[in-house]
C-alpha cells in the first residue's frame, strides 16, 4: 500500500524521511528547538532541502547546536564558520546566530526553559490545522507574528513571521500535514 504524503516534500529520499520521523513531531526539548530554530533562521530566502542536505555539517560546525557554547563564539570561530563551506555562510545569520543563543539562554533563565515560553502561545498543545492541499497553507499567520515580534523583542534576530511559522511547522506546535497525509492523524 502506497502512502500518501504532503506534496512538498515528495521526490526526494531526505526530504520524505524528515516529513515521516521529524516535521511536525511536537518537540519539548530545548537542544532539538534550537536546533530547529537555526537552522530555520538560516533557510531564510532559501529552500529548506537546502539547509536539510547541509544538517549534518551544520552541527559539526555549531558544536552540536550547543546554545551555551555558541553564545560564548568570539570572532576567531564566528571567522572560521565564515570559511567552512560545508554550511551556509552568511555573516548576518551566522552573528545571529551567537545573539539568538544569547536570547535564548535568557528565556531560559526567565522561564525555565524554552519550551515553556514557546509553547505557552499554543496552550501547550498543537493547533491541529485542516488543509487538503499544499497551496492552502499559509507562510505565516496572526499567531506566527505575534511570536515573531515577541522574540524580537527579546533581541532575536532573522526570526521574521514565516521563519517563526516554519519553526511551528517543524516543531510540531502547529500540524499542518494535508488531512490526506498518512502523518496526519499521527502526530
Amino acid at each position: 500500500m502506497t502512502k500518501y504524503r504532503c506534496a512538498w516534500c515528495k521526490g526526494d529520499a531526505l526530504y520524505e524521511a524528515y516529513h515521516d520521523e521529524e516535521w511536525g513531531v511536537p518537540v519539548f526539548n530545548d537542544d532539538t528547538l534550537f536546533e530547529f530554530l537555526t537552522l530555520e533562521t538560516f533557510q531564510a530566502g532559501l529552500s529548506w532541502i537546502t539547509v536539510l542536505r547541509k544538517r549534518e555539517n551544520f552541527r559539526k560546525a555549531f558544536d552540536n547546536f550547543d546554545y551555551n557554547l555558541i553564545a560564548q563564539y568570539k570572532q576567531p570561530k564566528i571567522g572560521s564558520l565564515l570559511q567552512n563551506t560545508g554550511i551556509i555562510r552568511n555573516k548576518l545569520k551566522v552573528n545571529a546566530t551567537v545573539t539568538n543563543a544569547q536570547a535564548f539562554i535568557k528565556i531560559q533563565e526567565e522561564f525555565g526553559s524554552f519550551s515553556t515560553y514557546i509553547w505557552q502561545f499554543t496552550q501547550g498543545k498543537p493547533i491541529k490545522n485542516v488543509y487538503k492541499k499544499a497551496s492552502e497553507i499559509p507562510a505565516n499567520t496572526p499567531l506566527s507574528d505575534e511570536i515573531s515580534k515577541d522574540l524580537k523583542k527579546r533581541g532575536f534576530k532573522f526570526v521574521g513571521s514565516t521563519v517563526v511559522y516554519a519553526h511551528m511547522q517543524a516543531t510540531g506546535m502547529v500540524n499542518d500535514h494535508e488531512v490526506t497525509c498518512f502523518r496526519y492523524e499521527e502526530v
